[in-house]
């Protein structure tokens, strides 16, 4: 059974999705196509806010997110793009629970509940993994779920331990922790704490509604458009700023100038069609 997810998708649906990503239904629900899915959801779908600015609401209903990230083909934030491509999990046999984490912030501070939305999804040949298409840039495969050593990714060095843990797994800390939390750390830096009890899609709505109109909110302070590129690396617009980040983590940053070229680099990069360029609000400039 599959936890927090609704009555799913159709076979029209299933092929528009698998359509986007570029992939063939997998015959079977493996740790291997997994993988592959994983990887081909970021390269394909970025992460963004773009929403936020646009004015468009952000409803946590499944057909209204598979509606924006497959017809509309557009990105989203975690709600979105994990509430999404946990539905297309579920439709083609997988074992999807949705679960809830709060995001590390500066001096190790917890987010707000519900801050984020990850994946536990169980496979047939190989267990439970931590699937997440929507945290920017974070592990680009999924992680084992039950394993408490390092495991490596082109997108870092991952390790998933008792919350609590320091880095090396050695339990530590005052922080007040559920029994059954756990931090997932990236190079030796916590990223967030996940908890395993399953949620339903519905739980996460003041999450969504806090991060796109809170100014407290780093979302509604700012613009980011991103995506993994083929050779591993990525690509980020920032307002008007654009990055190309090398897989060895070299960058080189250029400022855009006209509209017509942010416009040009939202269609041409990251396959999404504006009429405007979004701006953050209260601001009248993009960035």
């Amino acid at each position: 059974m599959t936890e927090g997810m609704t009555e799913g998708m159709n076979t029209a649906g299933i092929d528009a999705y698998l359509s986007r990503l570029g992939v063939e239904q997998p015959a079977r629900p493996t740790v291997d196509a997994l993988r592959e899915l994983h990887l081909r959801h970021l390269r394909t779908v970025p992460f963004e806010n773009l929403s936020i600015h646009l004015g468009e609401e952000i409803v946590l209903d499944e057909k209204r997110l598979l509606d924006k990230v497959v017809q509309g083909r557009r990105g989203g934030f975690c709600y979105e793009l994990n509430g999404a491509f946990g539905a297309l999990l579920a439709a083609i046999g997988y074992d999807v629970t949705l679960l809830a984490a709060r995001v590390y912030g500066d001096g190790g501070r917890l987010g707000i509940p519900y801050d984020h939305l990850a994946l536990r999804v169980r496979t047939v040949d190989g267990g439970d993994r931590l699937a997440d298409v929507g945290f920017g840039a974070h592990c680009h495969l999924p992680l084992a779920f039950g394993e408490r050593g390092e495991q490596e990714d082109p997108g870092g060095t991952f390790r998933i331990v008792e919350a609590g843990a320091d880095p090396a797994g050695v339990r530590g800390g005052h922080d007040r922790v559920e029994a059954a939390d756990l931090d997932v750390t990236r190079n030796a830096r916590p990223v967030y704490r996940l908890e395993v009890r399953p949620r339903a899609l519905d739980d996460f709505t003041a999450g969504a509604w806090w991060h796109s109109t809170s100014p407290a909110s780093h979302f509604t302070r700012s613009l980011v458009c991103s995506r993994v590129t083929e050779d591993g690396g990525r690509i980020t617009l920032s307002g008007r700023r654009f990055t190309v980040t090398a897989p060895d983590g070299t960058r080189r940053e250029r400022e855009i100038g006209t509209d017509e070229e942010v416009l040009g680099v939202y269609r041409d990069r990251f396959g999404i069609g504006l009429d405007a360029v979004p701006t953050v609000r209260g601001t009248g400039h993009g960035g």
